[in-house]
């Protein structure tokens, strides 16, 4: 029971960490070129979309599994690991939470034009985005250490 708990948050925390990290390497870099207008409305597009069951059950799921996988890890090999991978998720959790998630109320309910709601999203999502992604890789790389070590 422990191997498959800890090969689920490893997979779901990989799947989110990849879905951060494709806005991270091609997204963002490919919204750059495009115009202000082109970029608010992508990315309000974007941000209604990812509200969704896949969504929801790959973000908080990893979390819930995260915790249960660290409680069922106690007294294992792997357990510092699975305090790490969940520590490193609950960082991911708060980013996206208290930075990208007010970045992006702001620019849906945003009325300036669209060049000031670009300048005022467009870097600061993306170095938080950046810094979730990081987060999430290394809490990833932790769940498979502790499978590793169970």
């Amino acid at each position: 029971m422990l191997e498959t708990l800890l090969g689920a948050t490893a997979l779901t925390t990989g799947l989110v960490a990849g879905l951060f990290a494709a806005f991270a390497y091609a997204v963002m870099p490919g919204l750059r070129l495009a115009d202000d207008d082109a970029v608010v409305q992508a990315m309000r597009g974007v941000n209604r979309a990812i509200l969704n069951p896949v969504f929801a059950v790959l973000f908080g799921g990893s979390f819930l599994l995260g915790i249960a996988a660290t409680v069922a890890a106690r007294g294992t090999d792997g357990f510092g690991w699975a305090v790490a991978g969940l520590a490193g998720y609950v960082a991911t959790l708060v980013i996206t939470i208290g930075r990208n998630v007010p970045l992006n109320e702001a620019l849906e309910r945003g009325t300036a034009p669209a060049a000031e709601l670009r300048a005022a999203f467009e870097r600061p999502w993306t170095r938080w985005n950046v810094a979730r992604t990081v987060t999430n890789v290394a809490s990833t790389g932790c769940w498979l250490a502790a499978l590793a070590h169970v």
